[in-house]
């Protein structure tokens, strides 16, 4: 096994902390915070053919992010190019989901075979922590996935959301103006989750009422991290347990950031945007809405391209992970890149 540290100094920040270092004799320099990185072996349960394609390499990670939060992550690599060469693109999957799901799985492995690395990784909300994670932290996982691959020798990133992961991408992108992070893709993109979930998840008032009271109440008493008295209204009208933060975060109007129209516009490099029409989660309108965002006055978006991949399939939950359009996709992302000379 191999172990790695990324080292950076988040030592100290202000007057105060400047003042702290001109005192302090050179020997005493102390680490703050750090984000480590392991080669691992593979880990037990993934289906037998998440694979590494001929031509390539997929190897896994488990790195843990500023916070201590443990990520695990798979890496497909091009075989024969140096990774100061090779784009690499860092991709943050849905709700629940994970890096072996469509289409995060089926996409690394394509992207392989025209050239590019991929990093994907199993955000704080994978699998049965869904809707438990609270918005604003999982930035910090993106955040170690990216240094982990600048430790790992690549100069062009590429941040691709997938579902929920493309708000969380949007919010990394709108706020980390990095030049190594050349460009986004985003993939069954919803618009605006907190108006998404009241309106057209929830459809509930009283059911938004009741978690919005208990939320609250849960704050008040310092109870964010437990799951609340009341369920949660969600795809397909099952109903599922939710914590007070990730309500307040992601779906509550008065306080969730989790709105696409807001922050892809504040996005200052070029957007693939992608939907299959068999998409049965997100509607039709959505990414047109973060199309006249990112297109709007004021919107610092250099360019964005929206490519909907036709179905002629009924709608489905397996479009949203693109399922019958799999090489569609993956020669969609491959030739956006290339016209960006990535």
């Amino acid at each position: 096994m191999i172990k790695r540290r990324l080292r950076w100094a988040i030592l100290v920040a202000g007057i105060l902390g400047a003042a702290a270092m001109v005192h302090a004799p050179a020997h005493a320099a102390q680490q703050a915070a750090a984000i480590d990185y392991d080669f691992v072996a593979r880990p037990a349960g993934l289906p037998a053919d998440f694979a590494a394609p001929a031509g390539g390499s997929l190897k896994f990670l488990a790195i843990t992010a500023i916070d201590g939060n443990r990520i695990d992550a798979a890496l497909w690599q091009p075989d024969g190019k140096p990774a100061a060469a090779t784009t690499l693109v860092v991709s943050v999957h849905g709700s629940g989901s994970n890096f072996t799901k469509p289409p995060i799985g089926f996409l690394g492995a394509g992207l392989v075979g025209k050239g590019y690395a991929s990093l994907a990784i199993n955000t704080r909300q994978h699998d049965d922590r869904v809707n438990t994670d609270n918005f604003f932290d999982l930035r910090r996982d993106i955040e170690a996935a990216v240094y982990t691959a600048r430790a790992l020798g690549y100069r062009a990133l590429v941040l691709h959301g997938h579902s929920l992961g493309n708000i969380q991408v949007q919010y990394y992108a709108a706020n980390n103006w990095d030049a190594d992070i050349r460009a986004v893709i985003l993939t069954g993109a919803f618009a605006n989750l907190p108006w998404k979930s009241r309106h057209l998840l929830m459809q509930n008032e009283d059911n938004f009422r009741a978690l919005a009271g208990a939320a609250a109440q849960a704050l008040r008493e310092g109870k964010v991290d437990d799951v609340l008295p009341v369920r949660m209204r969600w795809l397909g009208g099952q109903e599922v347990p939710v914590t007070a933060r990730h309500f307040l975060t992601y779906r509550a109007e008065a306080s969730s950031a989790a709105d696409g129209t807001y922050w892809i516009r504040r996005v200052p490099r070029p957007i693939l945007l992608a939907r299959d029409d068999g998409d049965a989660f997100v509607q039709a309108f959505e990414p047109i809405m973060l199309l006249s965002a990112a297109t709007g006055p004021g919107s610092l978006v250099p360019s964005i391209k929206y490519v909907p991949l036709p179905n002629p399939n009924p709608p489905s939950a397996a479009a949203h992970g693109f399922v019958d359009n799999k090489q569609a996709l993956v020669d969609t992302v491959a030739a956006w890149l290339a016209e960006l000379h990535l």
